[in-house]
């Protein structure tokens, strides 16, 4: 069973719920899904947090996780804005990635933020930040296939 086809199990067994923080866990060996979902209808879901685990990138280089970077950049096209990689941070092993654009409502900017680390954790939030304000987390929503597909594209860029 693939770490798609386990996180879809997971999913339909915790039926729905809203307003309230409850961690979906899926794991294959040498991979697994934790996320933290505030919302979960017959549609869609709305997460704080989605991250990835794989044991193949417990000892990534700096140009391992840049590969898996712009594999995630060519996959994630399906989001509300593209994702590309801004920032490398070589000392500490680490790739971060947001929306560009971002998207912009009066005077209100949000995006998404992907982490890729050494370690092997990718993860995925969403942030909004006003001017002079510092930014906040926002759930991200997507449907329940759109939450399906950043499984399997999570897992198939760390390969």
């Amino acid at each position: 069973m693939s770490l798609t086809e386990e996180a879809k199990k997971v999913l339909a067994g915790l039926g729905t719920f809203a307003g309230g923080p409850h961690t979906l866990v899926a794991a294959q060996p040498g991979e697994r899904l934790e996320c933290e979902l505030t919302t979960l209808d017959r549609v869609g879901c709305e997460f704080t947090r989605f991250a990835y685990h794989t044991d193949r990138l417990a000892k990534a280089t700096i140009d391992e996780l840049k590969r898996v970077s712009e594999a995630l950049a060519a996959r994630l096209t399906y989001l509300l804005e593209p994702i590309k990689p801004i920032e490398q941070d070589a000392e500490g092993c680490v790739i971060q990635m947001r929306s560009l654009p971002p998207q912009r409502d009066a005077d209100v900017t949000s995006y998404y933020e992907v982490l890729v680390r050494r370690g092997g954790e990718l993860s995925l939030c969403r942030w909004a930040k006003a001017p002079g304000d510092v930014r906040q987390q926002l759930p991200a929503q997507v449907t329940r296939e759109v939450f399906l597909r950043l499984v399997g594209d999570f897992s198939a860029a760390a390969k």
